[in-house]
């Protein structure tokens, strides 16, 4: 199906152009969002018509998606999870959790505006994209850990597996400590 797109669409094109898509994505998606019209001879008169005002409202969003990414750019948000000791989610973190992070944070942001490129499964830092605008995404940072005093660590540069390691290697160092000093008391009883 032939379609002109209203606004510019990522991956498929800009404002104005007639493009091919499948049937079912134009049916459910593009034309439901008002991202496009069919191109028929009257819808192409009709975008003619609204060309200058469609230019005019994107020029606005893309200003305003761009006050919006100045100001949330680079933030980092905590979302606590239980997990495994070596750090494995019980379940994973989706992009409504990373959503209501951000607005309880004081940012609105929508699950659909939110990228995972992948799915987050462990506890540390992920880097995740943001499209505030078909033109304009940012990164944040989703902080995933187990307590806020565990998040505040890992935000100083420490992953829960380093944080790990050094406990047990300060055990053992215990433990060898201990069974040092049960030897030399046994030696000095012989």
């Amino acid at each position: 199906m032939q379609v002109i797109l209203l606004e510019r669409v990522a991956k498929l094109g800009q404002m104005g152009e007639v493009v091919n898509v499948r049937d079912g994505f134009a049916r459910n998606f593009l034309l439901p969002q008002g991202k496009a019209l069919r191109a028929t001879d009257g819808n192409r008169k009709v975008f003619e018509a609204r060309k200058a005002q469609l230019e005019a409202r994107n020029l606005e969003t893309r200003r305003e998606a761009e006050a919006a990414a100045a100001r949330i750019d680079g933030q980092s948000f905590v979302i606590i999870r239980s997990a495994s000791d070596t750090g494995a989610l019980y379940g994973s973190v989706t992009t409504r959790d990373a959503s209501e992070a951000a607005t309880a944070a004081g940012f609105s942001l929508g699950r659909g505006q939110i990228v995972l490129d992948r799915p987050i499964k462990e506890l540390g830092l992920h880097s995740v994209s943001v499209v505030l605008h078909p033109e304009v995404s940012v990164r944040i940072t989703l902080n995933v850990a187990r307590s806020q005093d565990e998040a505040s660590l890992q935000a100083s540069g420490k992953s829960i597996q380093e944080l790990a390691a050094e406990a047990e290697a300060a055990a053992d160092f215990e433990v060898s400590q201990l069974l040092d000093q049960i030897g030399t008391a046994a030696s000095d009883e012989g």
